[in-house]
């Protein structure tokens, strides 16, 4: 019956993107096998390609997803504020960040790793991060619009914010490189950096 099937099929899925993540948490991205990956979920080894071409196709699946629950949850947050020229709009995106990393933190190691070795995955990375870097620069362009002066265009200030983010949240929660650096207090750091940068010339 093809709904059985369907069902078994996303069953399958499922299983596979978690024991991926599994995988990717103990071995790390680059020295896991598609094997290591359908043996931890208990599957035949042949049926990863009924549903990815390959290892790099399901971290994409692992981003998609992602950002899928990240759009949902922003939009259901009353707390959302858009407005960057006010430090708690700012301190929001900033704080919403790097629970997401933490959450997430091995999805997103993975994809760094998968980027260094791979530029068309960068390529596919960069295109499907697109959306979240706009929406970004939509609040930098109304930082713009209110008389206030940015570092550059707001669409480069986004990229900037963007990387400034991933490396901060990436020395903290996965490096542990910022010494006694809470993360409270790191977010507190990234706020005011980006608030002055943004917000501090009119």
């Amino acid at each position: 019956m093809p709904g059985v099937r369907q069902a078994k099929a996303a069953e399958t899925e499922a299983a596979l993107k978690a024991a991926a993540k599994e995988v990717f948490a103990e071995r790390g991205y680059l020295n896991t096998k598609i094997t290591d990956i359908t043996a931890a979920a208990g599957r035949a080894a042949g049926s990863f390609y009924n549903h990815f071409a390959g290892k790099e196709e399901l971290l994409q699946a692992l981003l998609a997803d992602l950002l899928a629950e990240t759009d949902v949850a922003v939009e259901a947050d009353s707390e959302h504020d858009q407005d960057f020229t006010a430090r708690a709009a700012i301190r929001y995106h900033v704080a919403f960040y790097f629970r997401f990393f933490r959450a997430n933190r091995t999805v997103m190691v993975a994809l760094y790793q998968a980027a260094m070795v791979d530029r068309s995955f960068a390529a596919t990375l960069n295109e499907l991060s697109a959306p979240d870097i706009g929406h970004m620069a939509e609040h930098l362009d109304h930082v713009q619009r209110t008389g206030h002066e940015l570092p550059g265009e707001p669409l480069a200030v986004a990229r900037a914010i963007g990387t400034l983010l991933w490396g901060f949240a990436h020395a903290l929660l996965v490096e542990r490189s910022l010494g006694d650096l809470t993360e409270e207090a790191a977010v507190d750091l990234v706020t005011d950096l980006i608030h002055r940068g943004v917000a501090g010339r009119v």
